[in-house]
């Protein structure tokens, strides 16, 4: 499939899945490692209060708070 028909179908709205090979896909600078943080119980408790405020788990809520801390401080 030619470049300008591919964005015609995906600007018609229609699925361009099935041509696309996304068993090589990787998220571009989405590699991760695992880190291990201690965190005092009142810290805890109060990240479990807000993740469930907003409706989201812990391990989100603290990733969510270092990107937009990282991203200001840039």
């Amino acid at each position: 499939m030619k470049a300008n028909e591919f964005e015609n179908k995906f600007d018609d709205g229609e699925s361009i899945l099935d041509v696309l090979d996304l068993s090589q896909a990787k998220r571009v600078l989405q590699d991760q490692k695992r880190v291990n943080v201690d965190f005092p119980i009142w810290m805890i408790e109060s990240l479990d209060k807000e993740a469930n405020r907003v409706g989201v788990t812990r391990q989100a809520i603290i990733k969510i708070w270092l990107a937009e801390r990282l991203e200001h401080t840039r």
